[in-house]
Formats: C-alpha cells, structure tokens, sequence
C-alpha cells in the first residue's frame, strides 16, 4: 500500500531513539517525535506497517491534549511544520500531521494504566487466582461473580514497569512506591485516574467505552506532565457502546484484526514478524479512522 512511513532519516539531527513505532530526534532544548506506520504485536515490529497510522496516533493525541488540559499539562510545544525549525520544513511531506516538537522531560519509568472495566490481562490473572481459590490481584479484591469485560465498581490504577524491548510487568501500587516514591507515585495514581475519567465521560458521549489505557508521565523544571502519546488505539482499549456485551471479549478499535490473523499461524512470536495481508492491513485501517473520526470529529 502507498503512503507508509515505516523509517526516518533527518541528517541534520541526531536520531536519539528508534521505539516499535516512534522515531525521536535531538533538537538540542526539545525533541521531534515522528509516529511511524510501524505496528508491533506480540512485541514484535511486523515487517509493513498501517498506512496512515502515525498520523491517526499524532492527531489523537493533540486532540486529548488539549481537552485534557486542565486536568493534566503536557508535553507538546507545536506541531505546526511552520513553527519547526528552518532544517525541518524541507521535511514536511514526511512529517505532515504525524510529528509533534515536545519538552525534554525527565520520564517517570512506568506505565500507568487504568482500567475501568475487567479485560485483558487483568482478566487472565484474576482466572489464575479464582484457580487458586482467591478474587485478589496485585492488592484489588474483585467480586467472585465479576465476569469478563464487565464495568468495575471504580476505575483502577494499575501500573506496570516500563520495557521499551519487551514485556511490562503488572505491579502493585505498594511496588510502584518502592520504584519512584511515595510522591510521585501517588501523583501517577491521582493524575491517571483524572485523565481516565474525564477521557471516558467524554468517549461516552460519542458512543465509545474506554476500557482501560495506559498513560507516560515526566517531570520538566519539577511540573509533572504527561508525555508520549494519550488515548490512541495503540495506548487504548477501545469498545462500541452499541456492541458491548458483559461476559466475553469485545469487538475493538485496534490492532484485532492483526492479533487475529496472526492467531491463525504457525509463528512462534519471535522475530521476524510475518508479512500482514493487504486484507488485514486494510482492516485495521479501517479500524484506525473509524475510532479517530468518531472520537476527535476529524
């Protein structure tokens, strides 16, 4: 398929970091993130990408930004190509609504996720823990009767250690405390609750259930922000209010289609990635733009 970003190359700047999906480069004060096509699952980056998929994730994420503002600061100083500096603008084709020119900060290294209904892993480990006889999960007592995907008495932080190369670990919040202290993990805990709700109050309203996400926080000149990107389908599990039905999985606005297809190989989820179908890669297009336009109006 045309139009895919799968690698940058901007000779005039260091490129610090090349992430599963973003490219992020040293402009000296601030940093240039650029959201590739790419797309990983299993942890694995899948050799072609989502055509289009960086600039859904760039734009969702300056729409929750700004909405969220009030709740939270951020990271972002711009993201018009205009205000980039002079070396950038030749580069505009490429970085066109996919690029965004952030702070430096000083990540908090965790992820910091909420969830609002049971789903995922969560699920699966409280199903090992009802095998043991117990409803306990990393400090949460969960009701012996709740069900897969069903709404939970209350949001809850749920946090994990941060891996850019593999596997996040749940942790409890007690352990998070261990990791970065009693004051800045209770503000993960206080500002990823905040951001959820409103976010999901929100998302209701456009017939969309958020079931759970995972937020990145960092400290610039001691304010706490968030940073990364905020509420897309790849941080997010996104749910059709018209479709959601308590006791199964739910159909989602994300890479499924992917997880799907791969499901049905011989592949041991070790790299290399198989090459995705144009049939998959289009339906998670399809996925991609649905959730943006239904949730941002764009």
């Amino acid at each position: 398929m045309a139009n895919e970003v799968l690698s940058t190359a901007i000779k005039e700047y260091p490129l610090m970091r090349r992430g599963k999906v973003r490219d992020i480069y040293d402009l000296g004060d601030s940093l240039l993130f650029i959201a590739s096509d790419r797309i990983s699952a299993f942890d694995v980056v899948l050799p072609n990408g989502i055509p289009g998929k960086g600039k859904v994730l760039t734009q969702m994420s300056l729409f929750w930004f700004d909405l969220l503002k009030d709740v939270v600061d951020n990271h972002l100083i711009t993201a018009d190509i205009d205000d980039y500096p002079e070396p950038l603008r030749k580069y505009r084709d490429m970085l066109e609504g996919r690029s965004m020119i952030v702070v430096k900060a000083d990540r908090v290294d965790a992820e910091c996720i909420v969830r609002g209904y049971i789903s995922g892993s969560m699920w699966k480990e409280l199903l090992r823990a009802r095998k043991e006889g117990k409803n306990t999960v990393h400090g949460f007592e969960f009701s012996p009767i709740l069900k897969e995907s069903e709404k939970l008495p209350e949001p809850l932080f749920t946090p994990s250690t941060k891996n850019d190369n593999g596997h996040d670990i749940n942790i409890s919040f007690e352990q998070l405390v261990d990791l970065l202290g009693r004051e800045t993990a209770g503000l993960c805990r206080e500002k990823s609750l905040a951001v959820y709700k409103k976010a999901a109050d929100y998302a209701l309203t456009k017939g969309i259930i958020i079931a759970d996400t995972k937020f990145e926080f960092g400290f610039k000149d001691g304010n706490f922000i968030i940073i990364d990107e905020v509420l897309s389908p790849d941080s997010s599990r996104f749910w059709p209010v018209d479709k959601y039905e308590i006791g199964r999985g739910q159909p989602s606005f994300d890479k499924q289609p992917i997880r799907d297809y791969l499901d049905t190989l011989d592949w041991d989820k070790r790299p290399p990635g198989p090459k995705l179908p144009d049939e998959v890669v289009a339906a998670t297009v399809q996925k991609y733009e649905l959730v943006q336009k239904l949730l941002t109006n764009q």
